[in-house]
């Protein structure tokens, strides 16, 4: 098999959107397939001008050469709060989440911490394996699903 050479980063810019819309309505269509994320589609968008609005942080992973969005981070640096982790499936296990878990740790003084659907189990496990624990529990505003708050320490 052969390896690809890791993920180019570049800072968010308006005109990525709509490939971030279909990265992130693929990406949670296959790891939630019961949820119609399609029709969710307008709010990652707002959601996108919130973060933005608030100082969040978005860098988005490319594929080298070919420009090819493959996922994006974003970060609130005061907080350290991980909003969006994306990544494409098919680029699932090749590292291009942790490097942008790396990207978003260099973007904050403050430990990592983000919410995750509890029933995601790879997105949990996942998680897990970057160094994250569970903190907390509580529910997902918009779909009522259980979710797990985890927090990664400095270094982990």
């Amino acid at each position: 098999m052969t390896q690809r050479p890791p993920a180019e980063l570049e800072g968010f810019v308006w005109g990525r959107m709509p490939a971030m819309a279909d990265l992130w309505v693929e990406a949670w269509q296959e790891a939630m397939p019961e949820i119609d994320f399609e029709a969710r589609r307008g709010w990652l968008c707002h959601r996108v001008e919130a973060l933005l609005d608030e100082g969040a942080v978005i860098e988005l992973a490319v594929e080298p050469g070919a420009g090819t969005l493959l996922g994006f981070v974003c970060v609130h640096p005061r907080t350290g709060y991980v909003d969006q982790l994306v990544v494409h499936p098919d680029h699932w296990g090749e590292g291009v989440a942790h490097r942008l878990l790396d990207v978003a740790a260099a973007c904050t003084r403050h430990p990592l911490v983000l919410d995750v659907n509890e029933e995601n189990r790879r997105a949990v496990h996942f998680y897990e394996k970057a160094g994250f624990a569970v903190v907390a529990h509580g529910t997902n505003p918009t779909s009522g699903r259980p979710t797990l708050r985890m927090e990664r320490r400095a270094g982990g």
